[in-house]
C-alpha cells in the first residue's frame, strides 16, 4: 500500500543540496551505506522508538511475538535540518501487518512531517494444511495441524479450533504449511427455507425450546428469520442442525 504524500514544507529552490544531506545525518545511523536507490536507514534510537511503538500496541502478557520491520523514506524527500525527530503512530493506522510510522521534526528552524513504511509481523498459534487441499475439500480432522503462523499476513482470522471446521469446505486451495483462514472456508448451510426448525431462547440462566418454520435457508454466520408454532416471527442465529438460537 502505497503511503501518502508526506506533509511536508519545502525547501527554497535556492537552498544547497546540503539541507537535505543534513536531515538525512539526523535519521541515519553512522557509516550506514545505502544500496542503490535507497534512502539511508534511520538511525538506532529513532529505529528503536519506532519499534517501541508499534511492540506497545499489539504485544502483551499474553500476546503473540511480533515483529516490526522498518521500511525506507522517499528518496524524493527534501527536508530541512532538524535536530529532534519525534516518531509516532497516527490516528487509525492499522497496526498489524501493512502500516506506518510518523515522523517530525520538533526541534528545527523548519517544521516538517513525513510518514515511513512500516510492516509488523505478529506470530501465533493457528491451524495449517498438513499437506495440498485442493479447493471443494471437505475439510477432516487428519487434514490439519498445529503451528505457529503470521497473524497479520491476511485481514481473516486465523482458525485455532480444529472441531469448529471439521466437515467444512474450503472454498480455495491450501499448500502444505500455508494457514486456514474464515474466508478461506464456505458457510454451512444449516437448513433450507421452509423445513422445521429447533428454536432455543437463552438468556439469564435459563433457556426455552420450541419449534418453528425457517423463513429462510440457515446459513452460519448469517441471522434468519423463524415463524414460531403460535405464529410470530423471531430471528435468530443458525447454530447447528436444524437448530436456531436466540440470545435474550
Amino acid at each position: 500500500m502505497n503511503s501518502p504524500l508526506p506533509s511536508v514544507r519545502p525547501l527554497p529552490r535556492r537552498a544547497p543540496a546540503s539541507a537535505a544531506l543534513a536531515v538525512l545525518a539526523c535519521l541515519a545511523a553512522p557509516g550506514v551505506r545505502a544500496q542503490a536507490a535507497e534512502v539511508p536507514s534511520l538511525a538506532e534510537p529513532l529505529a528503536s522508538q519506532v519499534r517501541q511503538l508499534f511492540l506497545e500496541r499489539v504485544v502483551g502478557p499474553a500476546s503473540p511475538r511480533a515483529e516490526v520491520v522498518l521500511g525506507r523514506l522517499d528518496p524524493r524527500l527534501r527536508l530541512a535540518a532538524c535536530q529532534k525527530v519525534e516518531a509516532y503512530i497516527p490516528t487509525g493506522t492499522r497496526v498489524w501487518g501493512a502500516s506506518r510510522a510518523g515522523l517530525r521534526c520538533v526541534d528545527g528552524p523548519t517544521p516538517w512531517n513525513v510518514y515511513l513504511p512500516v510492516t509488523v509481523h505478529v506470530y501465533g498459534p493457528g491451524l495449517v494444511a498438513a499437506g495440498p487441499l485442493p479447493a471443494g475439500h471437505v475439510l477432516a480432522q487428519a487434514d490439519l495441524r498445529q503451528a505457529e503462523i503470521n497473524l497479520s499476513e491476511h485481514r481473516s482470522p486465523a482458525v485455532t479450533d480444529a472441531s469448529a471446521v471439521v466437515g467444512r469446505t474450503l472454498t480455495a486451495a491450501l499448500a502444505a504449511g500455508q494457514g486456514l483462514r474464515e474466508a478461506g472456508l464456505k458457510s454451512r448451510q444449516w437448513f433450507g427455507p421452509g423445513e422445521t426448525v429447533q428454536v432455543r431462547a437463552v438468556g439469564g440462566g435459563f433457556a426455552i425450546e420450541g419449534t418453528g418454520e425457517a423463513m429462510m435457508a440457515g446459513m452460519e454466520g448469517q441471522p434468519v428469520r423463524v415463524k414460531t408454532e403460535n405464529g410470530k416471527i423471531v430471528s435468530g442465529m443458525p447454530v447447528g442442525d436444524r437448530l436456531v438460537e436466540i440470545t435474550l
